[in-house]
């Protein structure tokens, strides 16, 4: 059996944050990094679209689920110290206008490749294409695998997003067998299925800058930005933000929620009104598919028009009623999708749920249950928006519990 001062279970972000710090904090130590898949840090290659989004400057007031647990954490690293941790590693970094930090190369590989080399400097063991399927708790010790021990483990395994990365869900069983308790699991940062009758016409188009709510029997949740129809509902930043509390609702209250698209949350609906009326006066020849093309694209104008049961496409804009041209501004405002799921784990970004946070120590990642055992990243109830948040609790918890402190 190879013995080691800390196993670390699962080699993507959080974990080799975990690792980095730790052997920079403790040079003796005797580390190893367990890794199923044959390469470390597959997930991260994916993540910003392939350029990496490491981290949001803004990440200190986003709003994340359990934001009180992880603020310990992002206060002692904070996006600044991330930043400072890659510029160490020899990885340059710039931000944009929405305070997104990526690699100066826009490559994820460059992020992977600094982690990788510096695991390799440091001296860290990588042990790759091993899953790890039973951890064991042996007095102050831990036996993994019946084939490695350790004095303190770190699980980093990840959530169930994106199953073909290496986050399948494994880490939840061994937390479990180890007396932790797992909240109800379900995909974030994913596609909303829905309305495939009203979406699928306005395939592949898209709409910048729309506000989005979510309602059941209340409102669920907001958001803003940038959306995508497709032919099985709505795809886009802002309507993957809805995908966690939309799941939720349809499992907790077995009923389908409904996203509310304002399309033009920059007029009120009476300047849209009074738009639409001087419309009728430049474009009132031309046929009702062309009403609102001057602001959106013409499929999802259609829709809209649709949308009010006064439709018919061969009629002139010029004859259409003030009645109709309110009811059209109320569309314009309000435009309804019932909302029946998502695109599933296996399309997620970021699981939803995971290992309850009062069984942790947000002060030093160590569970309450179990003595030298820690958590770090997406395994834990964590998780929040597009934009780098999840990858910034990644290092931050990551580093926190490399820090090994009791």
């Amino acid at each position: 059996m190879k013995n080691y001062d800390l196993i670390i279970v699962g080699g993507c972000s959080a974990g080799i944050a975990a690792a980095i710090n730790c052997k920079r904090l403790y040079p003796q130590n005797k580390i190893a990094v367990i890794e199923k898949l044959p390469r470390i840090g597959k997930k991260l290659l994916a993540t910003g679209n392939g350029k990496c989004n490491i981290t949001n400057l803004f990440a200190l007031e986003h709003g994340y689920v359990n934001k009180g647990f992880t603020e310990y954490a992002q206060n002692r690293y904070t996006p600044d110290k991330v930043v400072e941790f890659f510029e160490s590693l020899g990885l340059i970094c710039y931000s944009d206008s929405c305070a997104r930090v990526y690699p100066e190369s826009n490559m994820a590989a460059s992020v992977v490749d600094s982690l990788r080399f510096e695991l390799e400097r440091l001296g860290v063991e990588v042990i790759c294409d091993t899953p790890v399927t039973d951890i064991k708790k042996n007095g102050d010790s831990f036996i993994v695998n019946n084939a490695y021990g350790c004095k303190k483990i770190i699980l980093a395994a990840g959530g169930k997003s994106s199953p073909s990365q290496g986050s399948d869900g494994s880490g939840y069983p061994l937390a479990k067998k180890l007396g932790h308790s797992v909240t109800n699991l379900v995909p974030a940062l994913v596609p909303l299925c829905g309305s495939p009758e009203i979406t699928k016409p306005m395939k592949g188009m898209r709409v910048r800058e729309v506000n989005l709510t979510l309602k059941g029997d209340k409102i669920l949740a907001k958001t803003q930005g940038e959306i995508l129809f497709t032919d099985y509902g709505l795809s886009g930043i802002a309507a993957m933000e809805l995908a966690a509390p939309a799941q939720k609702y349809i499992n907790n209250v077995k009923r389908n929620p409904f996203t509310i698209i304002d399309f033009m949350p920059r007029m009120t609906y009476n300047e849209i009104v009074e738009y639409l009326q001087n419309l009728c006066k430049i474009k009132g020849s031309c046929n009702v598919d062309n009403f609102l093309t001057g602001f959106l694209p013409k499929t999802v104008g259609i829709a809209i028009c649709k949308a009010t049961s006064l439709y018919k496409g061969e009629r002139r804009i010029d004859e259409l009623s003030v009645k109709e041209i309110k009811l059209i501004a109320e569309k314009v405002k309000n435009f309804p999708l019932e909302i029946t799921g998502t695109k599933g784990f296996v399309n997620a970004q970021v699981t939803s749920g995971g290992i309850k946070t009062d069984e942790i120590n947000p002060e030093t990642m160590q569970s309450k249950k179990c003595r030298g055992l820690y958590f770090a990243g997406e395994i834990i109830d964590v998780d929040g928006g597009c934009g780098g948040f999840n990858l910034q609790w990644a290092w931050a918890s990551g580093m926190l519990a490399g820090e090994l402190k009791d």
